[in-house]
């Protein structure tokens, strides 16, 4: 390789290096204004010459913010509609999925496409229906409606991410789990389940983040014993006052769970979209 051609590469990768520097900033630098907001002090909050670092470090919005609202109760609601829901949604729907990838027929191939068709359906035409359903059930303002409500919303997202990766895993595993005595039910869960870890990272990780994240159908289905975060960070915006100050405080505290399983499961998240699996 000449000289020419090394620094032809050089350049380009630095080129490319100050690319990703560039766009890693701008996507950084909401969330590091956002938490260094939080910081700041009531007046410097509001203030109409905005800054990036505060001039005393405070901790007072996140005092604050519980003395506003019940945050701590919010907080657990996010939690456990989340966490539940994305459990109930992933076994689910990686059953339905193994069960459409090793029985193929005609039937099972209309039912994907219907599950495809369901998951295109905009969230919020299906909001009014849905709502009235948990109405009529006496669900209204209860964490199982929710539950349910996030369950059904991710389950076809399930099958269409898990069924690439049961495609692509050997029925010989199946057959031999058989043979050793297994059941179906427990050659998936004792052999198919484990190997196809990242890509159940990668469909719990979204299955999360939309329950975490969702703020019309909680703000639908709850008004105060169930409601989550997300409907509890609009209460900060009042018709005569903005507490800016614990608002940012509860968004930093409301965004770092996600962040934090994200960086944990970040290996199988990034196998899992490389669809990795056992090769024949």
């Amino acid at each position: 390789m000449t000289t020419f051609t090394k620094q032809r590469l050089t350049v380009s990768s630095m080129v490319i290096l100050l690319l990703t520097g560039l766009f890693v900033l701008a996507f950084l630098f909401p969330y590091v204004y956002l938490i260094m907001t939080s910081l700041k002090e009531s007046a410097e909050v509001i203030s109409s010459t905005p800054t990036l670092i505060p001039t005393v470090f405070t901790l007072e919005n996140y005092r604050t913010m519980f003395d506003l609202l019940p945050i701590a109760k919010y907080f657990g609601n996010s939690f456990f509609t989340a966490i539940s829901s994305t459990v109930i949604s992933v076994f689910l729907g990686s059953l339905a999925a193994y069960g459409l990838s090793r029985f193929s027929s005609r039937l099972g191939n209309m039912f994907l496409l219907l599950t495809l068709g369901v998951r295109m359906v905009p969230l919020i035409s299906v909001a009014v229906p849905m709502y009235g359903i948990i109405n009529q059930l006496g669900l209204y303002d209860t964490k199982f409606a929710l539950i349910l409500v996030y369950t059904s919303i991710n389950i076809p997202f399930v099958i269409w991410m898990m069924i690439g990766f049961f495609d692509g895993l050997p029925k010989e595993l199946d057959e031999s789990a058989r043979v050793d005595g297994c059941s179906r039910l427990g050659a998936f869960i004792k052999i198919i389940l484990p190997i196809s870890l990242p890509g159940l990272a990668t469909t719990s990780i979204f299955c999360y983040m939309l329950s975490w994240n969702d703020f019309l159908m909680a703000l639908m289905m709850t008004s105060t014993s169930a409601k989550t975060m997300p409907v509890g960070l609009s209460e900060f915006l009042g018709a005569y006052n903005l507490d800016l100050g614990p608002m940012t405080a509860a968004a930093v505290c409301f965004s770092l769970p996600v962040m934090i399983f994200s960086i944990m499961i970040q290996k199988y998240i990034v196998s899992g979209m490389t669809m990795g699996a056992v090769k024949e």
